[in-house]
């Protein structure tokens, strides 16, 4: 038996007033997410446990398996190790957004979807300029993935920190980093802004009329975490086709094998079709493929209803595509909700569907189907076992 997880990224909502009541999912043209749900059986899935964020990091770590309470430490050593970097026992890493911050209020926490060459340029002369001073020059900067970058501190003692998506449109002052290493952040976060302000990447920017990055934004703090192998621990050899860092991460501290897909963005523009034809290729040769598409929660943190149903139905189409070429399980679901709303993430339980273990003539996979779905009700950690079951 061979397995397959397609999770589009934040695709659950709450009923819009402009789509008469319906969620992006009811409203998008779902057809083969829509086969999944007719051939097998729904429920919701709680994600997120009880006192923890509603990140990408905790639900994802969850539906592979894994128990948040015993091997998560912070998302910025998850996206260390996808990035190759070999964090030591004192090392703390931090995500470390690009940002816009105009007059005090956040206004774009991923600065206009800088380009990954972009970012790396501003990143440059910020380590250059850190150098200078011995105070600063142990802090590292590491280009990533368009706005997603990383910052690691040699024995930084970590902050609490807030995801600058959380705060759009919000003055910063009250969510500011607090915690042992807040003034070194602060300062941090000052320097770089004089750094950028006379940056030619920002005087081009700004000619061609696209948002500045005025700001470094480091959160989610975390030293290197202990995770299980999943071939180990399942059986099973595993792989992760995702254009994300921090799935790319755990990837990596799980032994799974990393899948990299040319055209992948992580973005809206992201090749759908390639990740299908990677996606069949890798299940000829794996027991297991999680594939990961971050578009639908990208089109939610903006705000954008049209794009957010254009990516679930792109989504989708990528998945008929596999399905043509794939009859083992399939599981499909979001991580968490994204809604339009609040352009966030939200702790609601998600809907998911699994082909090939039993039916329960549920007919469309959206929420309000999941809710009257033949598995119930059911915690993050407990799909997988579900979906690899005799």
């Amino acid at each position: 038996m061979k397995y397959l997880i397609v999770l589009g990224d934040g695709m659950a909502d709450e009923p819009i007033a402009e789509l008469g009541g319906r969620t992006p999912l009811e409203a998008a043209d779902t057809p083969f997410m829509d086969q999944i749900a007719r051939e097998g059986a729904m429920g919701l899935l709680k994600t997120v446990p009880d006192g923890y964020q509603p990140g990408s990091d905790i639900a994802n770590l969850g539906v592979l398996g894994y128990d948040v309470k015993t091997c998560y430490t912070g998302r910025g050593a998850l996206e260390a190790a996808s990035m190759g970097i070999n964090l030591g026992p004192a090392d703390m890493a931090y995500r470390c957004n690009l940002v816009t911050i105009t007059d005090g209020v956040m206004t774009d926490f991923s600065a206009g979807h800088i380009s990954s060459p972009e970012g790396a340029a501003l990143l440059e002369a910020l380590n250059d300029e850190l150098r200078k001073t011995d105070r600063y020059k142990t802090a590292v900067f590491y280009p990533g993935v368009s706005y997603r970058n990383l910052m690691v501190m040699p024995g930084g003692g970590g902050v609490e920190s807030t995801p600058p998506h959380d705060i759009v449109d919000q003055k910063i002052e009250e969510w500011l980093p607090k915690g042992p290493d807040q003034d070194l952040i602060l300062s941090l976060m000052e320097i770089s802004s004089r750094v950028f302000d006379k940056h030619p990447v920002n005087k081009e920017r700004i000619a061609a009329g696209k948002k500045p990055v005025t700001h470094i934004w480091p959160w989610s703090s975390g030293k290197r975490p202990e995770i299980s192998r999943f071939s180990e621990r399942w059986g099973i050899s595993a792989g992760m086709i995702s254009a994300v860092d921090l799935l790319n991460g755990i990837a990596q501290y799980a032994g799974m094998e990393i899948i990299r897909v040319p055209g992948a963005t992580g973005f809206l523009d992201t090749d759908y079709n390639a990740k299908a034809r990677y996606a069949i290729e890798a299940l000829k040769r794996l027991d297991f493929l999680y594939l990961h598409v971050e578009a639908p929660d990208e089109a939610g943190h903006m705000g954008d209803l049209k794009e957010k149903i254009l990516a679930i139905e792109r989504v989708d189409a990528m998945l008929g595509v596999i399905m043509q070429n794939f009859d083992g399980r399939i599981a499909v679901l979001p991580d968490h909700p994204t809604p339009i709303r609040v352009k966030t993430h939200t702790m609601e339980p998600v809907p998911f569907a699994i082909r090939g273990i039993k039916t329960d003539g549920c007919t469309r996979f959206s929420e309000k189907e999941a809710a009257s779905g033949g598995f119930g009700s059911m915690k993050g950690t407990d799909l997988l076992p579900l979906l690899l079951s005799e």
